[in-house]
């Protein structure tokens, strides 16, 4: 058995590059074992990359399901959940039927606002260490029926009374905001505090980073430990070979319960299928990332490029693409951006990557009960890039300071 690292990080998307690189720069000897070295399973890579301090309302939330069941109808909406028959998907739905309320979300929002801010000020930080770009104009929320916009605007005062700026603007004010794109909006908010980056270029400058303070990546696949009193000892990879280390950090998005099996937890999540399209040539480039309302799409300029995605799909870890909802995604987009066209989107690759969902909408971030030494970091749903260097400096504190786990996102939870 090899003993070449101190602490093991399983994963290798944002949430796991934050822990290594919390951890390396602290002095650990860490070593990251990732099961897609191509990348092409991964939620992290290709996603809107949004840093968001205005999303502090949980997944679970008032209204959710009844919209959900409307969307159930339409096969380009933005929400689907395939029916099937599936004990675990039970029992997700179940919790998350618990917690979609009004006192959920009070107790929820001011742990989401200090997570995220906090994260919001270390991506200022990374960004100067390691040299990617961070844009910090904000972000608009972009709203075409009145409905959307009361319901927008009760979101923008709740985040003035938690503290988080916003702005409620008129077609106008969107423009002096964003002038060099046509926008059909009604009305928008705007989240100043927001940012958004290239998450491909954040994920390899964390590479860089973790490198940098001798830290170690391997190919391979995690299928099971082994442990001795209390503490794990070493992970059996597939290709046989044996890890050891004295930590253990399990960061393997949808795939985390699987691993987490094998440690007696039962860890509620469902994968939540998400596409996007990156347009090399668009038609106009705002200077803001945005999100529509109506249509839940998300948009975010990359350089000369601009990406849009959308889509929340409960469906099993299935990467299939579904070209109805692609043909949502791209639908909704133009009806903002009127100087755009579905036929924009005909020859573009989509990418799909599978979000890990928590059915309290909350993250799973905490040791096991049974061993001590692992810790669980996963279940961010759609905010894993905004909450990932917070969550890798929790990580860190968690190995190395022994600091208490918050009882609202511990993974035992259930």
């Amino acid at each position: 058995m090899k003993t070449e690292s101190t602490t093991l990080v399983i994963g290798g998307g944002v949430i796991g590059l934050c822990s290594a690189y919390f951890l390396a720069r602290a002095g650990e000897r860490v070593t990251v074992i990732d099961r897609d070295s191509t990348r092409r399973e991964s939620c992290s890579d290709r996603n809107a990359g949004m840093v968001v301090p205005s999303h502090f309302i949980p997944l679970a939330a008032p209204g959710v399901i009844s919209q959900g069941l409307k969307w159930m109808l339409d096969r380009r909406s933005p929400f689907y959940l395939r029916p099937r028959l599936d004990r675990r998907l039970a029992v997700w739905l179940w919790h998350f039927l618990r917690h979609a309320n009004r006192r959920h979300v009070g107790n929820s929002r001011e742990l989401l606002r200090d997570l995220s801010l906090e994260s919001r000020s270390l991506f200022g930080e990374l960004a100067e260490t390691l040299g990617f770009e961070l844009v910090e104009r904000g972000l608009l929320m972009l709203c075409r029926s009145e409905a959307g916009l009361r319901d927008e605007i009760e979101v923008a005062e709740e985040a003035l009374q938690l503290g988080i700026e916003a702005e409620v603007c008129e077609p106008e004010r969107l423009r002096e905001l964003d002038p060099a794109v046509e926008m059909d909006a009604l009305g928008g908010v705007w989240y100043p505090r927001d940012a958004h980056l290239d998450p491909t270029l954040f994920l390899a400058a964390l590479r860089r980073g973790i490198r940098a303070c001798g830290g170690e990546f391997r190919d391979d696949e995690i299928t099971g430990f082994s442990a001795n009193a209390g503490q794990l000892e070493a992970a059996q990879c597939k290709s046989g070979e044996r890890l050891g280390a004295n930590r253990f950090v399990i960061a393997g998005g949808a795939w985390t319960p699987a691993l987490a099996r094998h440690l007696g937890l039962e860890l509620p999540m469902q994968a939540g299928k998400g596409y996007s399209f990156t347009l090399p040539t668009p038609a106009q480039l705002p200077a803001l990332c945005s999100l529509l309302k109506e249509g839940r799409v998300a948009v975010t300029p990359m350089g000369p490029s601009l990406r849009v995605g959308g889509t929340m799909e409960i469906g099993g870890n299935d990467l299939g693409v579904d070209r109805r909802r692609l043909e949502g995604i791209a639908t909704s987009f133009c009806r903002f951006f009127p100087r755009f066209s579905p036929r924009d989107f005909d020859n573009l690759e989509p990418w799909v990557g599978l979000r890990p969902c928590s059915p309290d909408g909350l993250p799973y971030l905490g040791r096991t009960p049974r061993f001590s030494n692992a810790i669980i970091a996963t279940g961010h749903a759609m905010l894993g890039l905004s909450l990932g260097p917070v969550t890798g400096r929790l990580v860190r504190d968690l190995a190395l300071e022994s600091v208490p786990t918050d009882v609202r996102i511990a993974p035992s939870r259930f």
